[in-house]
């Protein structure tokens, strides 16, 4: 991952892994070096998910609800830190992750993830006598998050899709 100049300057010189950016942001690199931290993205967010990081960069707080992908972020964003050249442009690579503390993992009924999820993204199959665990389809998760806030347990979290195990 390249150092941005302001990054190098600051003492950061690599970002932060989990730091989520808005959707249709350009390279991190990049974003760095061209976000003013003016705030208009955040508050152009009609569900409030995009807050301020340290330093003042706009991220993404899935646990504060879900992206509904308007555009509205892009729209306030002067500096095109955010930019939707193409309408059918994806908005990120972000995909759901389930992880271990899943309570349906370990033999405990709960569909909440699999109820929120508008594009049946996460399912589940009845299993004869047992639980039924999450079956995740990456294929139709848009990466919203909606799944993230309401799982009891934290057991998902939003990953970048080429660190999504197979």
């Amino acid at each position: 991952m390249s150092t941005s100049r302001r990054g190098f300057l600051r003492g950061r010189f690599r970002a932060d892994p989990d730091m989520l950016r808005p959707p249709w942001a350009v390279p991190e690199g990049v974003f760095e070096d061209v976000c003013t931290r003016c705030g208009d993205c955040l508050k152009a967010c009609p569900p409030a998910i995009l807050v301020a990081a340290p330093g003042g960069y706009p991220v993404v707080d899935f646990s504060r609800g879900e992206c509904s992908f308007c555009g509205d972020c892009v729209a306030a964003c002067k500096a095109e830190a955010l930019r939707r050249a193409d309408a059918a442009a994806a908005p990120w690579q972000l995909r759901a992750v389930i992880g271990d503390a899943c309570l349906a993992r370990r033999g405990v009924e709960c569909r909440v993830c699999g109820e929120v999820c508008g594009e049946a993204a996460i399912r589940f199959r009845p299993t004869l006598g047992g639980v039924a665990p999450p079956l995740f389809d990456a294929a139709r998760c848009t990466g919203c998050g909606g799944c993230q806030a309401p799982c009891p347990t934290g057991a998902i979290a939003m990953k970048n899709e080429v660190e999504m195990p197979a």
